[in-house]
């Protein structure tokens, strides 16, 4: 599941009024002009239709008040558990569940007709809200905080306490269980989808009925009271590690992305974005990839950063002269890489951390080298495709001047300046974006010109100095934090008002609640996989029809002694090769996060068997998940980008499966060669990590090659095939391979050159 971080700025009534499906045409309008920007309207309806937490029912204006009451309470329990004090665990995820089954129950509808995003008078219910959805949200609160109410047992309901029910649960226990579960599901359908549903329940279903699946899959099966008590119960199920991070990491970094973006940050990304690429060859194409690399680093979020980028790069790229479909696709896939961009990633590296027992700071070290390769590729691609077209960058007047964009814009960084310095010092994820978004109201609302507002940076440096006095911050901390909090309030941009961050702060709790609902709910596959050990035996059966396969293959490619590949080489490429096209084709409409955790659990045990290093098993499942994000035919961010670029949406979405051909790559890279994630198990040697990675992207750029049908001149088809074997043998880590995919390319590479004195000659000539 990504983490939605950054999103357009709109004004709140565009964010809470209905689909207007009559306005849809008009995204695609002819008469709109090929490169005219959109309108605020247009855009508000572009992410409404493809992002889930933006297509929400109307309610009335005073339900609107207290639901963002509800939000804004939401917010600040977070905020402050994260800076002063976690409360038990059952507790602390009953009221994340509460909050998620308000919000959810008031703002998304049973099913998603366009009946159903009308403002109706009357009926049963109240502001809008009808009667049975009110009903579901006082079970789901009920059951959710039921747990924390008995936990120490009632004695004259005769509940004893949770200890002595671990197994053996009561009636109380198995009606909220129950009534939890079916309603953890269906907040799931209601933001994400039939398709997470109909997956867990599958997992349910073997969990219940083992007896009756054939082979290796059959087991005992689980008893129904066991199986309610699991899944209810901490520790396993629902109120699991997922919830737990979700409630705990993933809210925090998804409010500090959103304030801080709104707060400056994200201009001031899109406008050094604009200064360090405009200028040179297919500039806005350029523009596009770092902007949306820089937004990576604060955000997990695709179709956000598709629509709050591409606003300005896409109609930028068209005027340029590059297609539609080209400019959306360079959009969609650059936007894809935020969720494996450190140092904030999507929800499944927070879980990733959790998993493997690693402090969160090795997935972000570890994920630096692949996110390079992804953007190495992009770049690439757009790069070889300016040259092909001879497209020109951007004019000189249409660059931001550097000296006026850091005098204006340089406090914006503190914020994340100061997250990433708590982070990497040891402190916890949340400490981190607990001080993250304090210096981000500071930056963004405090002014030395305001005297009234100065109450932000003095309560911030009281609890500093509070921290510091009580050993929780060492002394370097202290003075970092204290500084950036005194510094901020001398921000030159104009000061952020107080509704403003109000609005902020209810934006990061709607995009917080996608992401709450698919980890509760696959929470459930968690618990499944534990109890059944299902994990282990799909992972058995991948290695068990690879090594079949791979007998077979190279009883084919062995000459006597020698043999051209191994069969345990062969084994591993296959299982690897099966793992992916499962996270493909489950990633059709699977959140990441969801699919990561159903899929590791299969790859780990395969993977392991073959000897890859779990960081990097893991990482392999994270990124092919992430590639569903472009792949067609769901592919969500291509489908916004086409929106904006007046493209064909599947057209658009091929061209960003083509241009993310390094994140494709990636995986495989750092399965064969784990140095290339710097905290492998295998050790890190410098020398070894520089030629592997170097071949790595010589393979990316020559796959780009082949792709555009460009390098140095135009290619032909044989030439464009011979880049494509030589871009996948470099991605085998040995000097031997290199040497191979050399001599493949080495007659393309002749061709080329001799092509382009031939044409520079004519041209002179000419």
């Amino acid at each position: 599941m990504r983490v939605p971080a950054v999103v357009l700025w709109l004004p709140p009534a565009l964010k809470s009024r209905a689909p207007q499906p009559a306005r849809e045409p008009a995204l695609s309008d002819p008469a709109r002009g090929d490169n005219q920007e959109l309108t605020a309207e247009e855009l508000a309806a572009i992410e409404k239709k493809y992002d889930e937490v933006s297509y929400t029912r109307p309610v009335s204006p005073t339900v609107r008040k207290a639901l963002r009451a509800v939000a804004l309470v939401f917010a600040a329990y977070h905020y402050l558990t994260a800076g002063f004090a976690l409360p038990p665990d059952h507790w602390h995820m009953g009221w994340h569940l509460s909050g998620l089954f308000i919000l959810i129950y008031a703002l998304f509808p049973v099913v998603k007709t366009k009946t159903a995003y009308d403002m109706r008078e009357g009926g049963f219910g109240i502001g809008n809200i009808p009667i049975y959805d009110l009903v579901l949200m006082v079970l789901g609160v009920s059951s959710a905080l039921y747990l924390g109410l008995a936990w120490r047992g009632i004695d004259w309901l005769g509940i004893e306490e949770q200890t002595f029910r671990m197994g053996n649960p009561n009636a109380y226990d198995m009606f909220f269980g129950v009534v939890i579960i079916l309603l953890v599901l269906d907040i799931a359908r209601r933001t994400l989808g039939w398709i997470l549903p109909l997956i867990i329940c599958v997992f349910m279903s073997y969990a219940l009925f083992g007896p009756f699946f054939p082979g290796i899959l059959q087991h005992p099966g689980v008893k129904f009271n066991t199986f309610v008590s699991s899944m209810y119960f901490p520790q396993e199920g629902i109120f699991g590690v997922t919830l737990w991070v979700a409630s705990t990491i993933v809210f925090h970094f998804v409010l500090f992305g959103v304030i801080a973006q709104r707060t400056g940050l994200g201009q001031l990304f899109i406008d050094n974005a604009t200064i360090l690429a405009g200028r040179y060859t297919g500039g806005p194409a350029k523009v596009s990839v770092v902007s949306s690399a820089f937004f990576g680093t604060i955000s997990g979020s695709s179709v956000a950063n598709t629509v709050s980028t591409g606003a300005l790069t896409i109609p930028n790229m068209k005027r340029l002269g590059y297609p539609g479909h080209f400019a959306g696709g360079v959009e969609a896939a650059s936007s894809a890489g935020g969720q494996i961009t450190p140092p904030i990633m999507g929800a499944a590296a927070f879980i990733m951390a959790e998993f493997l027992q690693v402090p969160y700071t090795t997935i972000v070290v570890a994920a630096i080298f692949p996110a390079i390769l992804h953007y190495v590729g992009v770049f690439s691609v757009v790069h070889l495709m300016a040259r092909k077209l001879r497209l020109q960058g951007l004019a000189p007047d249409m660059l931001p001047r550097l000296g006026a964009v850091w005098r204006d814009g340089w406090a914006n960084l503190i914020p994340l300046v100061a997250l990433l310095v708590v982070l990497f010092s040891g402190y916890t994820p949340y400490m981190s974006a607990f001080c993250g978004i304090s210096l981000a109201l500071i930056v963004g609302a405090a002014r030395v010109s305001t005297p009234q507002t100065l109450i932000y940076p003095a309560a911030f440096i009281a609890f500093v100095i509070w921290k510091f006095m009580g050993g929780g911050f060492d002394f370097t901390i202290s003075v970092i934090l204290c500084a950036g909090a005194v510094v901020g309030v001398f921000n030159p941009q104009t000061r952020t008002k107080t509704p403003e961050l109000l609005t902020s702060v209810e934006t990061g709790v709607r995009y917080a609640l996608a992401v709450g609902a698919a980890c509760a709910a696959v929470g459930i596959v968690v618990g499944v996989i534990n109890t059944t050990g299902v994990g282990f035996r799909m992972g058995f059966m991948v290695t068990s029809a690879a090594a079949s396969v791979a007998e077979s293959i190279h009883s084919l490619i062995s000459f006597g002694a020698y043999e051209l590949f191994a069969q345990t080489d062969l084994q591993l490429f296959l299982s690897l090769l099966l793992i992916a096209v499962a996270c493909i084709l489950m990633g059709a409409g699977v959140p990441t996060t969801a699919l990561y955790i159903m899929l590791v659990s299969v790859a780990q045990p395969a993977l392991a068997q073959l000897g890859v290093p779990p960081i990097a098993s893991h990482m392999f499942v994270l990124y092919y998940g992430v590639i569903a994000e472009i792949t067609p035919p769901v592919c969500t961010s291509a489908y916004a980008a086409a929106a904006i670029a007046n493209s064909n949406p599947f057209r658009t979405g091929i061209s960003a499966f083509t241009l993310g051909l390094g994140k494709i790559i990636a995986p495989m890279a750092f399965v064969y060669a784990p140095v290339l994630l710097i905290v492998s198990s295998t050790g890190f040697e410098f020398v070894e990590f520089s030629y592997t990675a170097a071949s790595c992207i010589a393979g990316v750029v020559a796959l780009s090659a082949a792709v555009v049908g460009y390098f140095f001149a135009p290619m032909g088809a044989v030439d464009r095939i011979l880049c494509a074997i030589a871009g996948l043998i470099f991605i085998a880590p040995s000097w031997q391979a290199d040497l191979l995919a050399l001599a493949v390319l080495a007659p393309v590479v002749l061709l080329q050159v001799a092509a382009r004195r031939k044409a520079a000659t004519g041209a002179a000539s000419g």
